[in-house]
């Protein structure tokens, strides 16, 4: 969890909104929002979990940002791991690119600008 809000946080530019933990279930969640507009993202931390079961996970999550090229410098510098170089689909002229956060999910980005 530590590493997960730290990414967001500090990768990312979320905002740590809130954290608590859910005895009953033996996971912890935090809120993380983005400054600019009313997204929210929420991590769960299972602490005693040990198998998925499909819908368990996710596919992936989309952040918008304004410069491809310095959005991918600054993930490098940041040594993030860039899943898929920035690309354009067949007959689209808007750029998109993968990394992975801590936990090997996915997160699309697409340039903006």
């Amino acid at each position: 969890m530590e590493e997960s809000i730290r990414f967001y946080r500090e990768v990312m530019g979320l905002e740590l909104q809130g954290r608590h933990e859910i005895p009953e279930n033996k996971a912890e969640i935090a809120f993380l929002g983005d400054k600019k507009s009313d997204a929210r993202l929420e991590l769960t931390y299972w602490k005693e979990k040990k198998d998925w079961t499909q819908g368990d996970e996710l596919d992936h999550i989309a952040f918008a940002v304004p410069n491809m090229e310095e959005a991918i410098r600054t993930f490098k510098e940041q040594k993030v791991e860039i899943a898929m170089e920035p690309y354009s689909l067949k007959g689209s002229t808007t750029k998109i690119a993968f990394i992975k956060d801590p936990n090997e999910i996915w997160l699309e980005i697409i340039e903006t600008g």
